[in-house]
């Protein structure tokens, strides 16, 4: 096939149908977008421009990861340079084993058995035999919820974050791949610590806000004065406090400023106890360079504050804080305005054999060592793929 006439939608029929077999996920639209610009012969900014995206993003992860998960899912190296040759010879291999149309058919009919499931078919080539009753399991996507015996503990990690979030000053990093299990981590550190508030030095109360970044409208993030007016606006909803950014903010001071006063003057003080403010997703604001190099320096500013209290304002001591985030830290920032090289930085890794097991023996699964060893091959311990496994 000649490689510059790949039809896209052959294109990426080939690639998504490769990843979803390896590992049973379909590309995301942002790796659609970096495939499709690369058939077409752009660079990465031109991606970057069309996709509304920081050109730091697609260059420094989406790009190298999206080629990672195709060599891993190919069984070659694939890179941006040859992309469009691995795809084309992948084609002519499939459409001269067994034609272009057959091969159309055969793609279709492949995802549609994929996705219902090996206990989906069985069970309709034969109606008459039992699986369980997946109303008494819980669906084994997203947050994994307080209370659920489906949370596996990976020792000594919450321990960690659990002494941690006590401290004055604590600063907790939680860092992993997507689907990795972080969320279920933050939410439980946030009930740790609103179990234990009378373990908290001099603390009333703890009170636990929780953010997602992935959650604010894009126009948020047009300019730092306006996400930070809706930062204190959201702590604020949150904490159930009367409303008074409007009326405190002030054109003198800056919008760093003015953020930093209304937590002193309106929020720490209001709340009279312990605020635990976990930030989820902050991989949202790597995609606008322009309010991460403030917004982040602000952060560290607030954990120096309530580790060392430079300013004499004994309230930041009250403050605790969750940083959450899937992809490394590509932006620049100075050594000495990072919030991502202090505090206690947590890495989440893959389910170990161990945990797999435990984790199968509460779904009412007694596996063999055999079968142990091919969930491992095929999923390599990733916790969301273990979970859909053993779901099914």
């Amino acid at each position: 096939m000649d490689n510059q006439a790949i039809p896209f939608d052959t294109a990426l029929k080939v690639a998504d149908s490769a990843i979803f077999a390896h590992t049973a996920r379909h590309l995301k639209n942002i790796e659609v977008a970096v495939l499709r610009g690369t058939l077409q012969g752009q660079k990465y900014d031109q991606i970057a421009e069309d996709c509304d995206y920081a050109p730091e993003y697609i260059k420094h992860d989406v790009g190298p990861k999206l080629w990672q998960l195709l060599s891993s899912s190919l069984g070659e190296k694939v890179s941006k340079t040859n992309l469009t040759a691995v795809l084309a010879q992948r084609i002519d291999q499939v459409v001269q084993t067994s034609g272009e149309d057959e091969w159309e058919r055969g793609e279709v009919e492949k995802q549609r058995e994929q996705e219902q499931g090996i206990e989906g078919r069985n069970q309709e080539n034969n109606p008459k035999s039992e699986i369980r009753n997946p109303k008494s399991l819980e669906p084994a996507i997203g947050l994994i919820a307080l209370g659920s015996k489906f949370y596996v503990e990976r020792p000594p990690i919450e321990s960690r974050c659990y002494e941690e979030v006590m401290r004055p000053g604590a600063l907790i990093r939680i860092k992993a791949a997507s689907q990795m299990g972080k969320t279920s981590l933050m939410v439980r550190i946030l009930a740790h610590a609103k179990q234990h508030s009378a373990d908290f030095t001099g603390a009333e109360k703890v009170h636990t806000v929780a953010l997602s970044l992935q959650r604010v409208d894009k126009d948020i993030f047009t300019n730092l004065d306006r996400f930070l007016r809706w930062f204190c606006a959201a702590v604020t909803r949150k904490l159930q406090l009367s409303h008074q950014v409007d009326e405190y903010w002030s054109s003198t001071f800056g919008s760093k400023g003015n953020c930093t006063s209304y937590f002193e003057d309106c929020i720490l003080p209001e709340i009279n106890g312990i605020l635990v403010l976990a930030l989820d997703q902050v991989d949202e604001v790597f995609l606008h360079p322009k309010i991460a190099d403030d917004f982040f320096p602000l952060l560290r500013s607030w954990y120096e504050e309530s580790a060392y209290g430079d300013s004499g304002n004994l309230l930041w001591k009250n403050l605790r804080l969750i940083i959450v985030h899937s992809t490394e830290v590509y932006i620049p920032l100075d050594i000495n305005k990072s919030p991502f090289n202090v505090g206690l930085a947590i890495e989440l890794k893959e389910f170990s054999v161990h945990q797999v097991f435990d984790l199968a023996q509460r779904y009412g699964l007694n596996l063999s060592t055999s079968e142990l060893s091919d969930i491992m091959q095929l999923v390599a311990g990733h916790p969301f793929l273990v979970q859909q496994v053993l779901y099914h």
